[in-house]
């Protein structure tokens, strides 16, 4: 492994880290708003580039990485304490839950390359999607719509349209909306 090569590397444009710092200096502000402020909060990311729908209520403690590449569709949620680590875009669509403390996950490295070159991969959540507490969505996967993520899942393959996926990796145990026995 070469980590002082991954250290040299360029991984942002000149553009790119200005406005994450941009973004950091603008964290209190996002941040310290009244639960409440979810216009505010919906205005601050729009500043930056996000395009964010109508009725779209965002937790003051939800991390976002890179506001211009998220995308969120009318009347979606998300939850405290979760993690939008949107190095590449990242497409929240409408109607979509993202539960307390998920973690969605749009970087990473590749393990195979001695110098770790950073990976910025997309990440695309379907209409009326659920991200249950704790769920863990890798980069480069696509969720279904009206799929859902368990509680605690870890999502590192693309989930079809109206599946449960639940456990660690993700395996499907039904489908939305059919009677399913426990």
């Amino acid at each position: 492994m070469n980590i002082g090569e991954n250290r040299k590397s360029v991984k942002y444009s000149g553009c790119e880290l200005v406005g994450r710092v941009l973004w950091a200096c603008c964290g209190p502000l996002f941040r310290w708003s009244p639960r409440l402020c979810w216009g505010w909060r919906r205005f601050l990311l729009r500043m930056f580039g996000a395009r964010i729908g109508a009725h779209v209520h965002i937790h003051p403690s939800v991390r976002v990485f890179i506001p211009w590449n998220l995308e969120i569709g009318e009347w979606s949620s998300v939850g405290f304490d979760a993690l939008l680590y949107n190095l590449g875009p990242l497409k929240i669509g409408e109607r979509v839950t993202i539960s307390q403390r998920a973690h969605l996950c749009g970087g990473s490295h590749d393990f195979r390359n001695p110098a770790m070159t950073l990976i910025r991969a997309p990440i695309e959540i379907g209409d009326e999607a659920w991200i249950c507490a704790d769920a863990f969505v890798g980069p480069g996967v696509t969720v279904g719509a009206r799929a859902v993520v368990g509680a605690c899942a870890v999502a590192m393959k693309n989930v079809p349209d109206g599946c449960i996926v639940v456990g660690n990796p993700a395996k499907v145990i039904g489908v939305r909306g059919k009677n399913m026995e426990q």
